[in-house]
């Protein structure tokens, strides 16, 4: 049985309903995360260098501090219902086949960007942040970073891990739209490897070389396990 196709002013009234939800959604989890923002603060300094130190510059930063910390956990907390409401307004215009695959495709891309940001915050951060302090301590100068600067630096160094871990769902599209085969995409892994490592240096915010290593090596695995799960696609 055919699906009721709605009127322009239907689809209105549905983006306005769900953008409700959502906003509504991240109102509360983000009032929570500005009432456990010291809670927050200390999640992301706890894996840092012992002497790390925050500082504020002026009267109103540390409420924006707070609501700052406050909105980013309530986005991250509630992206997964802003996916599902995406998906749910576009689902009716997809066919039987693509229906299957988008909700797929979006956990898995979930799943990804939690892979990538883990690596950066578990591993990479700690390494990051140690040498670019040796850097400081060789020059002869003291750090004194704000923790607007450190909120920044730390929202930019996760996103960037998170994004770039989005790499085998990319290539999974493009192959599936016959945009660009398995077969091309293998015969030009020297480009690839290049294309990865300036993504690589272009997501790390710091610019120094360890966590740029780092990301770009696991971009590289994450390409070539990508191109070995096509083989049997077919």
């Amino acid at each position: 049985m055919a699906e009721k196709r709605q009127t322009i002013f239907e689809h209105i009234d549905e983006i306005r309903r769900r953008l409700t939800y959502v906003i509504i959604s991240l109102l509360v989890t983000g009032s929570v995360g500005f009432y456990y923002a010291n809670n927050i603060l200390k999640w992301m300094t706890v894996r840092l260098h012992p002497e790390f130190n925050l500082v504020y510059k002026s009267i109103m930063e540390p409420f924006m501090v707070r609501f700052k910390l406050g909105f980013i956990a309530g986005l991250v907390v509630t992206a997964p219902l802003i996916f599902y409401h995406i998906l749910a307004f576009l689902a009716p215009a997809l066919k039987g086949s693509e229906k299957r695959i988008l909700y797929p495709m979006v956990f898995a891309m979930v799943v990804l960007f939690g892979m990538g940001g883990s690596l950066g915050y578990f591993y990479v951060m700690p390494i990051a942040w140690t040498w670019l302090y040796t850097q400081g301590q060789a020059l002869g100068i003291i750090q004194i970073l704000s923790a607007t600067d450190f909120i920044n630096f730390m929202t930019l160094f996760l996103l960037g891990f998170g994004l770039a871990f989005e790499t085998p769902l990319i290539l999974t599209i493009l192959m599936r739209l016959k945009i660009v085969s398995r077969k091309t995409l293998r015969e030009n892994w020297r480009i690839a490897y290049v294309a990865i490592l300036v993504i690589a240096a272009v997501a790390t915010p710091d610019w120094s070389l360890p966590p740029m290593l780092i990301l770009g090596g696991s971009m590289i695995v994450l390409y070539e396990m990508t191109l070995l799960v096509a083989r049997f696609w077919n």
